[in-house]
């Protein structure tokens, strides 16, 4: 089960997008930047909006105090979906579209370092076993639905409309 356990999937997923910027940032213009770069972020929203389908109304349902976590984590894929916006302005391969991957980078980076040491450790222990497999499947059940980021708009969520929604009464 432990395979499936969304948490150990998000953080699957959190070491490849570090592996991938690292793996893009090598690349010459011959690599074909812009293609590795397009795949990169339609993966980046999956992730994201996948968090906010799956992960983040549960967190708001079953960690104690999670409101304000709930609500950075939400402003923090706002600020990645800016980023990856703005690397869609720029020329691929110039110098402003390598500056504007970097900046998106960092904000994914700082997003999944909070994120490892604020909400999915006392998610872990507050969350059964079985209730995080079943999160498994309806995350891997999403990636699946999404692939490429099909069907997901990549618009910026209000983070306090989304943790007033989410959150039980």
């Amino acid at each position: 089960m432990a395979e499936l356990d969304i948490v150990n999937l998000i953080l699957a997923d959190h070491a490849s997008f570090r592996r991938d910027f690292e793996t893009l940032l090598g690349l010459t213009d011959e690599q074909d930047p812009g293609a590795r770069w397009d795949e990169l972020a339609a993966r980046l929203e999956v992730h994201a909006s996948g968090e906010e389908s799956v992960l983040y109304p549960q967190v708001l349902n079953k960690v104690d105090d999670a409101e304000d976590d709930t609500e950075h984590a939400v402003k923090d894929h706002n600020k990645i979906r800016d980023a990856l916006r703005a690397v869609g302005e720029q020329e691929v391969a110039t110098p402003a579209w390598w500056d504007a991957i970097r900046d998106a980078q960092y904000e994914n980076n700082d997003h999944l370092d909070e994120e490892e040491r604020d909400v999915l450790p006392p998610f872990r222990s507050e969350v059964p076993d079985d209730t995080r497999a079943t999160m498994g499947q309806e995350w891997l059940a999403f990636r699946d639905e999404h692939f490429g980021a099909r069907g997901l708009s990549g618009r910026d969520k209000d983070p306090e409309e989304y943790v007033e929604a989410h959150t039980p009464s």
